[in-house]
């Protein structure tokens, strides 16, 4: 078996989050999916679990962070151009998504910030390592 990571985030309201990620481009496994939890497919190796608050508290003791004011992490999809990258961030702001900063271009990536509903920070971008600056 390959290896895989599965990202699990506590959301308010699985619904929405289920259709903000679904716009961002994720899909979903419903093999892993039920009323709590929701399994988003990013690729065969990445997956993005949407878990109710209270299923969420089955995995830990510890409180769960309020992602709407501070930061818990950061998390980052690359895609295939810039047009991609503005692509998915147009869908996920359809879909009450919020956009943090501005467009940064950093010569070989361009990165774009949104949020979903919960303050989860995700960083879409665009690399060409062939505009990678030579030392």
């Amino acid at each position: 078996m390959s290896k895989q990571i599965f990202i699990n985030l506590a959301v308010n309201d699985l619904q929405k989050s289920f259709d903000f990620y679904s716009a961002l481009g994720f899909t979903n496994n419903p093999q892993f999916s039920d009323d709590n939890g929701k399994c988003m497919v990013w690729s065969e190796s990445i997956y993005v679990m949407l878990l109710t608050h209270e299923k969420f508290k089955t995995f830990t003791s510890k409180a769960i962070a309020d992602t709407k004011s501070k930061i818990a992490g950061l998390f980052s999809l690359s895609l295939n151009s810039i047009d991609e990258v503005n692509s998915t961030v147009t869908k996920g702001l359809k879909f009450g998504g919020i956009e943090v900063g501005e467009l940064r271009d950093y010569g070989f990536m361009q990165q774009r910030t949104i949020e979903d509903f919960d303050g989860h920070t995700w960083e879409i971008f665009y690399m060409d390592m062939s505009k990678f600056p030579v030392q």
